[in-house]
């Protein structure tokens, strides 16, 4: 929160978290955002449902964030995930003008791409 001769701005945690679950989302090698294991299947969401697998503690000057992802299969996880938490910070760090302490990252699922071939269903007879 920031106090002002006018008044006070004060961000919301739901602004926090759909801004870091986009720039997480936009990450090359990011497949999507976690529900969390313990709603089932890692599921992936798209970026409507950015703030799924993103959960934030904003204070009056900074931000901790925490992302639960899937990454895409054949990548570099650590890579990935570096560039990710660069791409959070900066983008938080930028339009919400709050400094980032951490940005943790849990990888709960690898996502497969299918083949084209498979995607289509098979024919039951010839």
């Amino acid at each position: 929160m920031t106090e002002e001769k006018d008044g006070f701005i004060r961000i919301s945690d739901d602004v926090v978290s759909t801004i870091a679950g986009l720039a997480a989302l936009e990450t090359e090698g990011i497949a999507g955002m976690s529900g969390g294991i313990s709603e089932g299947w890692a599921k992936r969401l798209s970026g409507k449902n950015a703030q799924k697998g993103v959960t934030v503690e904003v204070g009056a000057l900074e931000a901790a964030i925490d992302l639960r992802v899937i990454v895409q299969y054949g990548t570099h996880i650590q890579d990935v995930c570096r560039q990710m938490q660069l791409n959070v910070r900066e983008a938080v760090e930028n339009m919400t003008g709050l400094r980032v302490v951490e940005v943790n990252v849990k990888v709960e699922g690898v996502a497969f791409r299918e083949r084209e071939d498979e995607t289509e269903d098979p024919a039951r007879v010839k």
